[in-house]
């Protein structure tokens, strides 16, 4: 697959021109759920580059679009996400939350966002009330003085323990009252840093701004929930960080990039061994696939001149101009492979139509059986053969009547009882009643007399 030049020059300076006329930079390492699909954790166990943690054995529960910091039952528990790496952006930039705050009518607890110079990712959460000391900012969400919501600022340099401060609210340098809770809809809130300036926005309108606040970069950023005895439930559902410097769309590590020189070089080497490869393909008309198949990603801002920039846009392009070709040919060589699994398998269904065919015939031929008996059974007379069975029914009778007298004289004849056994039986019971009258007048003669 071969791209003009002229095309590439055209998609190439688009692209520039795309990039320069959206001048705010979504810093993906320390965002979170600003992707098309809404999606926070790959695997609901972890959000990548942030730290998720609660208090004792208590751990936020991590959805596919939400962070439930402090849930609705039981009170008393601390939930917070720290971003593992730093802002190294000085200058212009926009930290913007959406959260959403539910409970019951005198529910309560706060919520704070962080951006300090220490990170407290592996330690207890904590809130603007519990923590000591801290460098940086931390804007507190609350139910101050019981109007229904306010969202304060508040400063420090390290030095004042707000813990131990008789009235830590009075520390403030900004505040405006916001109902939050029970919303239903999210609640975004926007902090805004640029030269001169610190804006505080709350669903589209500024809560509080002020030109006396300039805050350093290299510190982090920080999202923390507590809930009292009757708890709010604090839901976090997108957190994005983005900056006007075009640097890069990642957030650059100080670790990974401490030699820009020599990555400048090597990115330098990189751009001239790819002009030379494309000449060389033009020449020798090579495959696409001598083309590399990933190349380092480097800072947008160690590329000076204006030919390695669109040479490096060029190779990238190319590259993916070489993997869509790529999945071209997989999906080629599967709708091949599907149609040779389905041609095989109609050729395996055929058989089975066969049979199925006899089997129907079988059927019919059984249906026209049953029909043609039922024919024969309608259309007979079967009057004649009725006068049989009564006749022979009648005869059987007959029969019986002249045979039956004759064989029960026989039996009894054969098998009962003689004259000679009956007179032996009837003088043997008479000679036993007069043997026994006689026993009884001698007893009753030989008995003692009784006189009155």
């Amino acid at each position: 697959m071969y791209t003009p030049s002229n095309s590439l020059r055209t998609i190439a300076w688009s692209t520039l021109a795309f990039s320069a006329a959206h001048a705010q930079y979504v810093i993906d390492n320390l965002s979170f759920g600003q992707k098309a699909d809404g999606l926070i954790s790959p695997n609901l166990r972890a959000i990548p580059h942030f730290v998720v943690q609660g208090m004792d054995d208590y751990v936020p529960q991590i959805l596919s679009d939400r962070v439930i910091l402090t849930h609705p039952y039981p009170g008393n528990k601390r939930g917070s996400i720290w971003a593992e790496d730093p802002l190294h952006h000085r200058g212009d930039w926009t930290a913007e939350l959406d959260f959403r705050a539910t409970g019951m009518d005198r529910g309560g607890g706060n919520l704070q966002i962080w951006y300090v110079k220490e990170s407290q990712a592996h330690e207890t959460p904590a809130s603007l009330y519990t923590t000591a000391k801290f460098d940086g900012l931390v804007l507190v969400i609350d139910q101050y003085e019981g109007r229904g919501g306010s969202i304060r600022g508040f400063l420090s340099d390290g030095t004042i323990d707000i813990k131990a401060h008789p009235d830590p609210d009075t520390l403030a340098f900004g505040k405006c009252d916001y109902a939050y809770r029970n919303r239903g809809a999210l609640t975004p809130i926007k902090l805004h840093h640029a030269e001169g300036f610190l804006e505080v926005i709350v669903d589209g309108e500024t809560c509080f701004k002020t030109n006396k606040v300039e805050l350093p970069d290299g510190y982090y950023f920080g999202i923390s929930a507590s809930s009292a005895e009757i708890p709010d439930s604090f839901e976090v559902h997108k957190f994005v960080v983005s900056t006007t410097n075009s640097y890069t769309r990642e957030e650059p590590n100080k670790q990974r990039y401490a030699n820009a020189d020599q990555q400048q070089q090597q990115q330098s080497l990189a751009s001239q061994q790819g002009r030379e490869q494309q000449t060389h393909q033009k020449q020798q008309g090579s495959s696409q696939h001598d083309m590399p198949k990933m190349m380092q990603d480097v800072l947008a801002a160690s590329i000076n001149s204006q030919q390695d920039q669109f040479a490096d846009l060029h190779n990238r392009i190319q590259i993916i101009n070489n993997r869509v070709y790529d999945i071209y040919e997989l999906l080629e060589k599967m709708h091949t492979e599907s149609e040779q699994r389905y041609n095989e398998l109609m050729h395996r269904v055929v058989p089975i139509d066969d049979r199925g065919a006899a089997t129907i015939r079988n059927v019919e031929k059984v249906e026209r059986t049953t029909m043609q008996i039922l024919r024969d059974l309608e259309s007979k007379d079967f009057k004649d053969m009725m006068n049989q069975i009564h006749r022979a029914l009648e005869n059987n009778q007959e029969g019986l009547s002249r045979s039956l007298p004759l064989a029960l004289g026989a039996v009894v004849s054969s098998h009962g009882p003689s004259m000679t056994t009956f007179l032996f039986i009837a003088i043997a019971v008479q000679i036993m009643i007069t043997g026994a009258y006689i026993v009884y007048k001698k007893r009753r003669n030989g008995a003692p007399k009784k006189y009155l």
